[in-house]
């Protein structure tokens, strides 16, 4: 008999998927399931609305792949011109930095960004380990928080040692489907446990020698949180992108996309034609100026995941 659920956690071999009653089913993909027009390592993924039926084995198999909403993905690791699936159907981001211990870039929270403007998946900044930094950080973070929201991305300090922002952070995942990435070692799974201990996820701990996160989310994971669910993911080191057209990405800065079709020339790329009025707010400050350097180093496909944290 068909069945429908939304898996809660994939191995990459084996399926977790949650029915409508509340049961989990473990699941397998049989053959050579593909998802059509869609080039990706992983075909069926965390957050997935999927069919499947329960053979005389006992075992499940995942059957169909429902459309899904939205998703975010990323450029694989090892091959270059194929896709990573993080999550899908989602009803928002939370991108978790940190200023140290491990260190966050511009580039990656910026090539993040676009990836969920491609699908205008909402994001919010987590600025998290509040309790470790100086003033002089805490000044740095009070500016990019500054830039961010101007530009539609909320922001929010945390620190699971004092309690800051844990109560507001639950109340903004208040039965939504909510994604939290980042680097390993910022602290997403520490944060998921403060927001409900009963959780108890693994946490790991920072490379002395690197002062970079260990791995300790193997998986993608889907827990129930605060009356809807949470999808912890794996610590991204880099967030490459594959999908987008050059011409695509100005669409997805939002304070660039204001200006499109006011240049000079209504198919400006914003980056050396006269009359551009972006490059006008640039020099303004009205845009920020490393937000408009990832849009170049992006548009070149250069590597920004070393970007340093100092603003330009």
């Amino acid at each position: 008999m068909n069945q429908e659920g939304t898996v809660i956690q994939s191995t990459g071999s084996w399926y977790e998927v949650l029915t409508h009653d509340g049961e989990v089913v473990n699941c397998r993909l049989r053959g050579q399931f593909r998802i059509k027009g869609i080039k990706t390592t992983n075909p069926v993924v965390v957050g997935d609305h999927v069919g499947f039926i329960i053979e005389e084995d006992g075992c499940g198999y995942i059957t169909e792949l429902k459309p899904r909403k939205n998703y975010i993905d990323r450029k694989s690791t090892k091959l270059s011109k194929i896709s990573h699936i993080i999550a899908a159907n989602l009803d928002q981001a939370f991108l978790v930095v940190t200023l140290k211990d491990p260190r966050t870039s511009l580039g990656f929270i910026d090539r993040f960004l676009v990836a969920a403007e491609g699908f205008r998946i909402p994001t919010t900044l987590i600025f998290n380990k509040y309790d470790l930094y100086e003033n002089e950080e805490k000044e740095e973070i009070t500016e990019l928080s500054r830039i961010y929201e101007r530009i539609g991305y909320p922001t929010l300090c945390t620190s699971t040692v004092t309690g800051e922002g844990i109560d507001t952070l639950r109340e903004l995942m208040a039965g939504k489907v909510s994604l939290f990435s980042g680097h390993s070692g910022v602290g997403k799974s520490a944060l998921i446990n403060r927001i409900d201990p009963s959780l108890n996820l693994k946490i790991g701990r920072i490379s002395e020698v690197h002062s970079k996160g260990m791995h300790t989310t193997t998986f993608a994971s889907m827990h129930r949180v605060a009356g809807g669910f949470i999808i912890d993911t794996p610590g991204v080191k880099e967030f490459g992108l594959i999908q987008y057209k050059p011409e695509e990405i100005r669409d997805y800065f939002p304070e660039i996309r204001q200006y499109n079709n006011q240049c000079r020339f209504s198919n400006c790329t914003h980056t050396h034609e006269p009359g551009c009025l972006v490059q006008e707010a640039v020099e303004n400050g009205e845009i920020a100026a490393h937000r408009y350097e990832n849009y170049l180093n992006i548009l070149n496909d250069n590597d920004m995941n070393i970007a340093p944290w100092e603003l330009k």
